[in-house]
């Protein structure tokens, strides 16, 4: 690993627990319909999300440029590159690894989804990236979603066999940190985790009915070795940003259980 693939990891992993509690606001056309309240107003979000330190926020280019210049240099930034909805109606690249360096970002993120027929051209886009990003010690966090095809249409899924294969291509596509669905069991999701020579962390998943709920989703997430987790929905989502993001640090850096955490 070169030195400033070195320096830019060690921000994102600097806690002393050594784990990551980053928060994501970079869902963009997945909320082309319905946008989330927690998402209509980028700013204040963001000046909240801040506020609550967190290890590091994912985004878009387009809200780097626009809502980032109050906080640059406050919290670490990673750069979102990829954009699709299910259907992959969408599916495109929209950032590289040299504009990632002229943004001042930490890491580049690539979202892509495994299984079905658009598997092949997925890998690639992982792939491409990593190679890219070689060139400027850029780390590369793969986001990685799987799919079924079913007679319901596409959806996202986090069975373990899934989530193991899911792991398995970012693997294999060089990513530097893999990011992917809880399997909503600390047995099967510490058997990938210990199996992965790069760090694994969670994605925060859909919204929970209760903050609790998604905080005891996290405490297995803990249990089973994971290097943390990236929160999107839970946090922003929650009508106090900054006691939603103060309970998530509490689970996963101080191992608090739930009802400690949100004391």
């Amino acid at each position: 690993m070169g030195l400033g693939k070195q320096i830019r990891l060690n921000r994102l992993f600097s806690h002393p627990s050594g784990r990551l509690c980053s928060v994501a606001v970079d869902h963009f056309v997945g909320y082309s319909e319905h946008l989330p309240e927690g998402l209509a107003n980028l700013p204040r979000t963001l000046a909240e999300v801040v506020a609550g330190k967190p290890d590091a926020v994912t985004m878009t280019k387009g809200t780097a440029l626009n809502c980032w210049g109050p906080h640059a240099g406050k919290v670490p930034m990673i750069l979102q590159a990829a954009c699709f909805t299910v259907d992959e109606r969408i599916n495109e690249v929209i950032t590289d690894p040299e504009e990632c360096m002229r943004f001042g970002a930490d890491a580049i993120a690539v979202a892509i989804c495994v299984r079905g027929p658009s598997e092949g051209g997925f890998i690639k886009k992982l792939s491409d990236a990593v190679t890219a990003a070689a060139k400027y010690d850029l780390p590369v966090i793969a986001h990685i979603y799987p799919k079924t095809f079913g007679p319901e249409g596409k959806k996202i899924v986090h069975d373990a066999d899934n989530i193991f294969w899911a792991t398995r291509v970012g693997i294999e596509c060089g990513a530097d940190v893999i990011k992917v669905g809880y399997t909503g069991d600390p047995v099967s999701f510490r058997q990938i985790v210990s199996s992965c020579p790069v760090p694994v962390v969670a994605a925060g998943g859909p919204k929970n009915e209760t903050l609790v709920e998604a905080l005891q989703l996290m405490q297995g997430v803990v249990a089973s070795g994971a290097k943390g987790a990236t929160i999107g929905r839970n946090v922003w989502g929650h009508a106090d940003i900054g006691e939603a993001l103060r309970a998530f640090k509490g689970v996963i850096h101080e191992g608090k259980s739930p009802e400690e955490a949100l004391a």
